[in-house]
């Protein structure tokens, strides 16, 4: 661009045409052309159907009453029949220190937007020794059924390729009962980040892990079950290009069912602070060609209030700890 001007200018004041006004006329021109096509390009052309509606802010922070800062990572939020809404995640002091992360945290509020979430006790702590022999404690996620509040979370395991996802459950939401016939799950490599749905008459979980477990493709994969304890039909729900072991594209997988549609959000790591959405007419299959949304979120969850407005949320490590954001949807 720059040679191309220079040429233009000398070209114009070697035949005695270049004025001060017709560089001024020339400038606002390519400025207005600019913002024209920067214009049709986000809005006319744009693929993304799923986005954000402005800013994310903050509701939660972990390092009240501490020390030092501390960060929140995958998280979940659930609305308890009282009405009252309760959020549990991975938390540590910074910096990140993943296999060290061995306690959840819990807050809670009147309603999912309130300006303050009240931090509560830690909802659970890891349990080292035997029977259970839990590694860490990484991405809690909960769903209500019958009375009872299931919490599933990854726990880890001796080898990469054999991680384990546990299952705790609760009548409040505060007292949490490791469950006798863990592990719900065994799979690599670092199998984690749980998240249940209901379909119909039997529960979904999917969880990212790759294909082969030993590193491979970096996948979300998907298991039924019809009470919540028993999961069989292990299948692969989206498979990624990337390869590898760590991290990867796929992590914190939450479904959702809209407009007729299911949407696969994942935390793509690339950068930190993405979450890529996926469209599918299945809830057991998306093809990496059919991505319909970016939004800027590390470990998102998708929720919807009580008024039916739908919010994202995201977290991380040096992140300084919670946000929510409203969601649109395209249809």
């Amino acid at each position: 661009m720059k040679v191309w001007q220079y040429g233009m200018v000398k070209k114009q004041t070697n035949s005695n045409h270049f004025t001060f006004s017709s560089m001024r006329k020339y400038l606002k021109y390519r400025g207005l052309v600019l913002l024209l096509l920067s214009t049709i390009f986000f809005t006319g052309f744009s693929q993304n159907k799923v986005g954000i509606s402005g800013d994310f802010g903050k509701i939660y922070d972990q390092s009240i009453g501490e020390k030092g800062k501390w960060y929140i990572n995958d998280h979940c939020f659930i609305k308890a029949t009282n009405g009252k809404w309760h959020m549990f995640g991975i938390t540590h002091e910074e910096p990140a220190n993943p296999r060290e992360e061995n306690i959840f945290a819990h807050a809670i509020a009147d309603s999912l937007t309130q300006a303050v979430w009240i931090k509560q006790s830690f909802a659970l702590t890891i349990a080292a020794e035997a029977p259970w022999t839990e590694h860490h404690l990484w991405a809690p996620h909960v769903v209500f059924d019958q009375g009872i509040y299931y919490m599933y979370y990854c726990v880890g395991g001796e080898k990469s390729t054999e991680y384990k996802i546990y299952l705790a459950t609760s009548k409040n939401l505060f007292q949490w009962t490791r469950h006798p016939e863990n592990p719900m799950i065994i799979d690599g490599y670092d199998a984690r980040d749980p998240f249940i749905l209901r379909l119909n008459d039997e529960w979904v979980m999917y969880y990212t892990a790759t294909r082969p477990a030993d590193g491979g493709n970096h996948v979300v994969m998907s298991v039924i079950s019809n009470d919540l304890i028993h999961w069989t039909n292990k299948q692969v729900a989206f498979t990624h290009a990337k390869t590898g072991t760590y991290g990867g594209p796929t992590e914190s997988p939450f479904v959702v069912f809209n407009n007729g549609k299911y949407y696969l959000f994942v935390c793509t790591n690339q950068p930190y602070d993405n979450t890529a959405v996926y469209e599918s007419d299945t809830p057991y299959h998306w093809n990496i060609e059919n991505r319909v949304g970016d939004i800027p979120a590390h470990c998102a969850d998708v929720m919807q209030d009580s008024d039916k407005d739908w919010y994202i949320s995201r977290a991380g490590w040096g992140r300084g700890g919670l946000y929510l954001a409203k969601l649109f949807w395209k249809k």
